[in-house]
């Protein structure tokens, strides 16, 4: 490795470059757009019957009001997914523009552009909408029952989609004699991103063209869905993404670029711009899937696993998004993670009358590993064994292979890291010192492991590109399709393509700014793809520039190429490691000889048939006030293993970040909908309630570097990966101290009180 890889630095040039340029265009959008606001649906389910927009038009400024009944008849997806050319692998087309049969409450009915924000607001205050109301239901199991309000014409009682997994005979093995039945049910909440950022995004013809400037992870993808939803063709639409606030994959969909790329085309093609409120991200962008599980296992006395059994239900909200993706990567978690030889598995993704769930960090992970990590829990319990002990005899060994995905385990990497947080936490002394209490004070120490893929192949396309090009002083600047959305892969991307070129990182420039029209293609931000994925191509684009760098320098040093290098910015013979001339000496002259003037670059694409597991582990302790029925956390250790460390720093940061979200997703946070109308309760930041640095205790990170044989740079999952374990670390944490399961999140006061007076903790 060179200077460049393991390095703690954080570039700051690309940064602030990039915000510059977002900067330019929010004072050009600022000047001269046009505003559009949309009118969301207050009912949960029914038809728009009328729309009356006399007094909306009649308000000073308003330029155009634009209803359901004005949009193209044209269903599209909106999930960031690349394109299949299989009918059967795309994704589910089911959203308009605007929509007459509204499905959640808050689902867009008519869009108002106006000169300004003001008049845009009261126009939309001033419509008045007839609906026909219908039926509506906000649970899953309920949806799927017959005679459930329809919500999707297509999805008989209102599945989405099914998958299951079917390995041994679960019916005979369940059967054997003295085995220990482990049954449980475990709810997961429906939560949202909250990243700093709102989406927003801004259109406008040029040239016969759409342009959309959008706050996105995937422009590559928003521009193929923009061109199905306006039914153009791609080539027509062009989008760029400037430096964003954090996506989280609330922006790994379409979101509003396609109404706002419409709205433009119907006010002459002028310049419309379209931001989100805090509370319509929150009900009218994506959210998390929230999730129910049923799991059955089988157990003899020693600890070994015979049979198990698991069923999970998906609540999709009113439009397919991602769809089935999330909980289907959670039942395959299910039987890699605790092989056991005889497993039927089953889940479900139904619509509900909720807002459309999508991606968000840890796509599915996190729920299934909430339902999982908590029954192995149970199942110690049970059977009077340690957690600890249990999950070193059931986990996935070393050397296990995966028949899908060809993932393998290379390293015993569950050991090591679990070894690393017994050290940091001192879980085993506290684990037995905490058993058996009865005060109305107690404390506990929980585990949860989680298990990862890296990147989407074979499930998905995996392709990304890359484009180096060389500057006059030896410095270069290089493009990439894969995002930087805050997560710092634009730093750690600098440091690949310097490691590889042999130039210092001062002399790698990236172009932080992805436009379709110019930059290389590239799915984008998601999967935890970006270092795994994007190493490839910065790899081989990186040699195929270096090749062409020594071709020249062969030119002008008379020196062949088998006996140059390049390192470190200089051109080196390596016989006797003599620096013949400067990068920057050799670029000058290439450009400017009278000779053999010539512009050295290279691009080229990857295509990767491979994937990565990436593993790790949450330790928790906490306080548990009993007759208060609050938990605080007083510590959260996350180790985990992510392969080669490209920037120690940045993976640090990463791990604090996701380590946060799951404090979140196991205490405190949760979208809830009135039953008797659909409509969100707490869908802003005071009501919802987002941990903060007065929830968090320390947060503890730390490593383990066992190198992924697949990846150039031996990297694998880390964006991801620290959201997943957290909570129900945290929730076995409680259940060591009081003895008592939960079996939901988040864990709330609510929660509590409930299950301590099931056991008897508490009297009213």
């Amino acid at each position: 490795m060179s200077k460049s890889v393991g390095k703690s630095v954080i570039r700051v040039d690309a940064y602030e470059k990039a915000t510059g340029r977002a900067k330019y265009m929010d004072d050009l959008c600022d000047r001269s757009a046009l505003i559009a606001k949309i009118y969301h649906s207050t009912i949960a389910h029914g038809f728009v019957k009328s729309v009356d927009t006399s007094a909306a038009e009649a308000v000073p400024g308003v330029v155009k009001v634009l209803t359901c009944f004005d949009a193209p008849d044209i269903e599209f997806p909106t999930a960031g997914h690349p394109w299949s050319t299989d009918p059967h692998h795309q994704d589910v087309a089911d959203r308009k523009l605007l929509n007459r049969h509204v499905r959640y409450y808050g689902d867009e009915v008519a869009v108002v552009i106006a000169e300004d924000e003001v008049a845009a607001a009261q126009a939309v205050r001033a419509l008045k909408v007839e609906y026909e109301e219908l039926p509506f239901v906000l649970d899953a199991q309920e949806a799927m029952k017959d005679g459930a309000p329809q919500i999707q014409e297509r999805a008989q009682n209102n599945i989405l989609a099914h998958s299951d997994v079917r390995r041994g005979d679960y019916e005979t093995a369940r059967r054997e004699p003295g085995l220990i039945k482990v049954e449980g049910w475990y709810d997961t909440p429906t939560v949202q991103h909250c990243h700093i950022e709102n989406h927003g995004c801004f259109a406008y013809e040029e040239a016969g063209r759409v342009v959309v400037v959008s706050s996105t992870q995937i422009p590559h993808i928003v521009r193929r869905v923009v061109g199905q939803a306006l039914g153009l063709p791609w080539g027509k639409v062009r989008i760029i993404k400037p430096y964003i606030g954090g996506g989280f994959g609330n922006k790994q969909d379409a979101l509003y670029e396609p109404l706002c790329a419409w709205c433009s085309t119907k006010v002459g093609g002028r310049l419309v711009k379209l931001e989100c409120s805090r509370e319509e991200t929150f009900v009218s962008n994506r959210v998390r899937h929230a999730i129910r599980t049923h799991i059955i296992s089988y157990v003899r006395p020693d600890g070994t696993l015979v049979a198990r059994k698991l069923e999970a239900f998906s609540n999709q909200g009113a439009y397919a998004s991602h769809g089935h993706g999330i909980v289907a990567k959670g039942m395959n978690a299910f039987p890699q993670l605790y092989p056991c030889p005889n497993v039927e598995c089953d889940s479900w993704t139904v619509y509900t009358n909720r807002p459309s769930a999508g991606a968000m960090r840890g796509y599915g992970i996190p729920q299934a590993m909430f339902a999982g990590e908590s029954h192995i829990d149970d199942i110690c319990k049970a059977i009077h064994m340690s957690p600890l002990e249990f999950r070193r005899k059931n986990l996935m060994p070393v050397g296990y292979v995966d028949g899908f995905s060809k993932n393998e385990l290379y390293s015993d990497t569950f050991n090591q890291c679990m070894d690393k947080a017994l050290e940091l936490l001192d879980y085993r002394k506290k684990f037995e010192e905490y058993q058996n209490q009865d005060g109305p004070i107690r404390k506990g120490v929980g585990l949860a492991v989680f298990w990862y893929n890296t990147a989407v192949w074979p499930i998905s396309l995996e392709s990304s590109s890359c484009r180096m090009v060389l500057n006059q002083d030896g410095s270069l600047q290089f493009q990439t399709g894969e995002t930087e959305i805050g997560q710092g892969c634009d730093t750690a991307y600098s440091q690949m393509v310097a490691d590889a070129v042999g130039i210092p990182l001062g002399d790698v420039h990236v172009v932080s700014t992805q436009d379709t029209d110019i930059t290389p293609f590239g799915t984008g931000a998601y999967a935890s793809r970006q270092t795994y994925i994007g190493g490839f191509s910065i790899m081989q684009t990186a040699l195929a520039l270096r090749e062409r760098i020594l071709n020249v320098a062969h030119e002008q040093t008379r020196m062949p190429v088998s006996n140059l290098d390049l390192v470190d910015g200089q051109i080196v013979r390596k016989s006797d490691g003599r620096v013949l001339k400067s990068l920057g000496d050799l670029a000058t002259e290439s450009l400017y000889s009278l000779e053999s003037s010539r512009h050295i670059t290279a691009e080229t694409t990857a295509q990767i048939k491979s994937n990565a597991y990436s593993f790790g582990c949450s330790f928790a302790e906490v306080e548990v006030d009993i007759p208060m029925c609050k938990a605080t956390l007083l510590r959260l250790v996350n180790v985990h293993d992510c392969g080669t460390l490209i920037n120690p720093a940045l993976a640090e940061a990463q791990v604090h970040g996701g380590m946060s979200m799951a404090i979140g997703y196991g205490l405190s946070e949760e979208l809830k909908f009135d039953e008797k109308t659909g409509k969100p309760l707490n869908n802003n930041l005071l009501d919802y309630k987002l941990s903060t640095f007065m929830d968090h205790p320390t947060l503890e990170a730390a490593f383990v570097e066992n190198p992924e044989p697949t990846s150039p740079y031996g990297t694998k999952a880390l964006g991801e990966p620290p959201a997943c374990s957290g909570a129900p670390a945290i929730r076995n944490a409680i259940l060591n101290a009081t003895g008592v399961a939960i079996d939901s999140c988040p864990i709330t006061p609510h929660v509590l009180y409930r299950k301590f007076k099931e056991a008897g903790l508490i009297n009213d």
